[in-house]
């Protein structure tokens, strides 16, 4: 399974300001990717353009057995129903087991029986990344995802969705240069149009739980990052 970005060009309908300009970037084979770079930079925009939802304005992104679903921080489940309702509507009988599974691990018993706008918002971004690992999918993109979840929670369920999902592949798009430094394999580093090359890759240490990663190893990722910007 692979995405490959070839001579991206892009800009928002009525400016005159690029996002990208000829950027080129390839996401190979099942782990957990990172999507980094400074506000503004395009991050979202080339998820949103890799899923398929906003067309580009030159160039190609080539896909193979790659279904990609996006997922956003914010985004909103249904008002007139509790939790349990919608996770149990949308999620397939065949993987019940593995809904309640993630349910448990998850923390989120409590939370079944409140409608979603009851839920703080880390309990709301927690019943949504729920819902799309329910789903069949190649690559699911994770905007922002899990935040207003605390960072050690945040570790813990990245953790889990590598150990569940060891064929898929993950989007992670985060402002926590340590958070993807310790757990991707490989950092997509977005540097900005007016920049050559636009994007540049950083590898990761791809922390799938038990010896704890060093802090020197962690410090060294993080500061390759820091160049690539």
């Amino acid at each position: 399974m692979f995405i490959e970005c070839n001579d991206l060009t892009f800009r928002y309908p009525d400016t005159d300001a690029y996002i990208f300009r000829g950027l080129t970037c390839r996401i190979s084979g099942p782990g957990f990717y990172a999507l980094f770079g400074p506000s503004g930079v395009g991050k979202t925009t080339l998820a949103r353009i890799m899923a398929q939802e906003i067309p580009m304005e030159s160039g190609a992104v080539v896909r193979r057995e790659g279904k990609i679903l996006f997922s956003y921080n914010l985004e909103r489940l249904p008002g007139w129903c509790s939790v349990k309702d919608h996770l149990y509507e949308v999620a397939p009988a065949t993987h019940r087991g593995k809904l309640e599974d993630l349910i448990s691990f998850f923390g989120m018993e409590a939370c079944l029986p409140s409608r979603f706008a009851r839920l703080s918002l880390g309990q709301q971004n927690r019943a949504n990344v729920i819902r799309y690992l329910l789903q069949d999918f190649d690559f699911l993109i994770m905007d922002e995802s899990l935040a207003n979840v605390d960072e050690a929670t945040r570790e813990k369920i990245i953790l889990k969705i590598k150990e569940m999902f060891p064929k898929k592949a993950f989007i992670y798009i985060s402002h926590n240069i340590q958070e993807v430094s310790k757990l991707c394999s490989s950092i997509l580093v977005l540097r900005g149009v007016e920049k050559t090359p636009q994007t540049v890759v950083v590898q990761g240490r791809d922390y799938c739980g038990g010896t704890p990663v060093g802090r020197e190893a962690i410090e060294r990722a993080v500061l390759g990052v820091v160049h690539a910007v």
